[in-house]
């Protein structure tokens, strides 16, 4: 199943927030591809890095990680001004994008993250 096939059979209160995020990963890098991975979007160029949570407890959330090998991340290696990053470990982070209409409004700094995230994902492009 494609994501444009996913996101059309989803009923989600946050829909317009989904695909605002969709289109914001996916234009960071023409390298990044999609996939449906863990019942939801998940983003990818060698390896996944970012993965939509469409049901959490605070509504969409989007979770950074650096695939399946053991990599980590320095401390202070992303530029976080607006301090949208809550680290869940050395290799993930959560943005949590609880309000709707949240997305457009945080697009810049989302898109600075996203591109900052990708240095570290193994064999990404800058």
């Amino acid at each position: 199943m494609t994501v444009a096939d996913f996101l059309a059979k989803l009923a989600h209160p946050q829909l317009a927030d989904i695909h605002a995020l969709r289109e914001l990963i996916l234009g960071a890098d023409p390298a990044i591809r999609e996939a449906i991975k863990w019942n939801a979007p998940s983003f990818h160029t060698a390896e996944h890095f970012a993965t939509m949570r469409l049901h959490g407890k605070s509504g969409l959330q989007l979770i950074l990680h650096l695939g399946v090998g053991k990599q980590s991340i320095p401390a202070g290696a992303i530029d976080d001004p607006d301090r949208l990053l809550r680290w869940l470990g050395p290799d993930r982070a959560c943005v949590e994008l609880g309000a709707p209409g949240s997305v457009p409004r945080l697009a810049p700094a989302l898109r600075a993250i996203v591109r900052q995230w990708l240095r570290h994902v193994p064999e990404a492009r800058d």
